[in-house]
Formats: C-alpha cells, sequence, structure tokens
C-alpha cells in the first residue's frame, strides 16, 4: 500500500487509490486485505478514484487493542477525510455489513454498494452463526489459528475434503495470518441478523447485490437490506457466486455510483 492514514485512535491504516473521478472506497471482507479488491478498483479506475485499504489488523495497517466495531467505522472516516472529505462505499459480503454500519452511523457516504452480506436469514442460520462465534472465540483465545480458519471455511460451506487440500496449499500460511481478523468480521455481523433498525436509518441510496448462481438466502439477504434502508434497490447479478468477477461487477457498480 502506497498511502498512509491514521484513525481517531491513532491506529495507521494502509491504503492505495487508483484512477481519477469521484471517490469510492471499496471494503473487504473477511480472510481478505485490500489487494483482495484491487482487481475491482482497476476495474473502475477508469470513472472513479478506487482506494482499497487494509482493514486495522491486516497487512499493512497498524491494530490498537480492544477491538471495537466504532474503530473500524473511524477508520473508514479517516480514509474518506484523506481522500476529500466524501466518497462512496462498496463491501463484499462481512465487508458489507461495515460500510452499511458507517453509512448508519453517518459517515459522509453518498452511495453505498454491497454483495451478498451474509446476514442470517432463519433461526437455522442464526444458530449456526452462534455456534461459529463460540468455537472461533475458543481456537483464538487458545492460539489455534489454523484451527479458526477451518471453522470460517465450513461456515461458508465448503467440504472436508476441500479444507484438507488447503490445508496443504502454499495460501495457508497468508490465511493463518489473517486468522485473529476473523473475531473482527464476526463483531461486525453481530448476532448475525439482519440490523434492521439500524438499516432503517441510513439515508444514502443503496445497491444490495446478490449473484443468482448463489445459495438462495443471499439474495434474500440482500432484498431485505434493500426494503430496509430509506432507499434502496435490489438486483441480481448474472451467473456469478459468492466469488463475483470484478469485470461483471465493475459496470453494474459504476451505474450505480455514477447516479
Amino acid at each position: 500500500m502506497e498511502k498512509q492514514t491514521l484513525s481517531r485512535d491513532g491506529t495507521p491504516i494502509a491504503y492505495e487509490r487508483t484512477g481519477r473521478g469521484p471517490v469510492v472506497v471499496l471494503v473487504s471482507g473477511a480472510l481478505s486485505t485490500g489487494a483482495t479488491l484491487a482487481p475491482l478498483a482497476k476495474e473502475l479506475s477508469g470513472r472513479f478514484s478506487a482506494v482499497v485499504y487494509d482493514r486495522r489488523g491486516r497487512g499493512g495497517s497498524g491494530d490498537t487493542p480492544p477491538y471495537a466495531v466504532e474503530r473500524e467505522v473511524e477508520d473508514l472516516a479517516a480514509l474518506i477525510e484523506a481522500e476529500g472529505g466524501e466518497a462512496s462505499l462498496y463491501g463484499a459480503s462481512s465487508g458489507g455489513a461495515l460500510a452499511l454500519r458507517a453509512a448508519a452511523d453517518g459517515l459522509p457516504v453518498r452511495r453505498v454498494a454491497v454483495y451478498e452480506v451474509p446476514y442470517a436469514m432463519d433461526d437455522a442460520g442464526a444458530k449456526k452463526r452462534a455456534e461459529y462465534s463460540r468455537a472461533l472465540q475458543e481456537a483464538l483465545s487458545r492460539g489455534r489459528r489454523g484451527d479458526a480458519v477451518e471453522l470460517f471455511l465450513r461456515l461458508t460451506g465448503l467440504g472436508e475434503e476441500v479444507i484438507r487440500g488447503a490445508r496443504q496449499s502454499p495460501m495457508w500460511a497468508s490465511l493463518e495470518i489473517l486468522a485473529p481478523s476473523l473475531a473482527q468480521d464476526d463483531a461486525v455481523l453481530g448476532d448475525g441478523r439482519p440490523p434492521l433498525s439500524r438499516l432503517a436509518s441510513v439515508t444514502a441510496p443503496v445497491l444490495a447485490l446478490a449473484g443468482d448462481a448463489s445459495p438462495a438466502w443471499f439474495g434474500e439477504a440482500a432484498r431485505t437490506i434493500a426494503e430496509a434502508v430509506g432507499e434502496g434497490t435490489y438486483r441480481p447479478v448474472e451467473r456469478q457466486t459468492h466469488m463475483v468477477e470484478p469485470a461483471v461487477l465493475a459496470p453494474v457498480l459504476a451505474e450505480f455510483l455514477a447516479g
């Protein structure tokens, strides 16, 4: 990351800006850094100043305990201030929940787009997330980073054979480095249910997206977001899953963000 700004509590936040035009800050999800969204930033750079950043505790950014979701909102506030004082937000997965939280908390946000925020849409989903949260905290408290990553991968639906293969892959070490940040994403999602009262306070226009090749509950969550905010739109993205292709997503985002 080429640039750095300081959050309110003094934590350094590393970021990069690509392109010229209205600012859009891209917020990554679990087990990811700003580099994860760099390909999307490149796709948007022809029309926008696309900012990617390492959330606190990841990559080139610092971390100041104790963690609180409010600190991550302050990180976004610092980025927006550093890049002109107003921005749109795009959040991927749990990063979408953070983007919506920032808008609800009154940051100077023009528009918010989110892709497949993993809110629990029924009692079974909420119970599964609660069990994951308990097991995650136990694994991290014991320093079992690999176990924490495994818990997350199971939560996403990966099978045991795939997880065993992942453990043997070269990328596993980098996932273990990011494992403590799983607790941050878990905190951002709260009890897992859509925070309807908080969403109702979002005044910026919101575009909630989900791939039509993803499990149906992602679409249900996106529709719930769109209906809960003051000015929301739900849109499926054709032939896409949770691992959405930047070249497919970028035109959809550009159309909305330019409005």
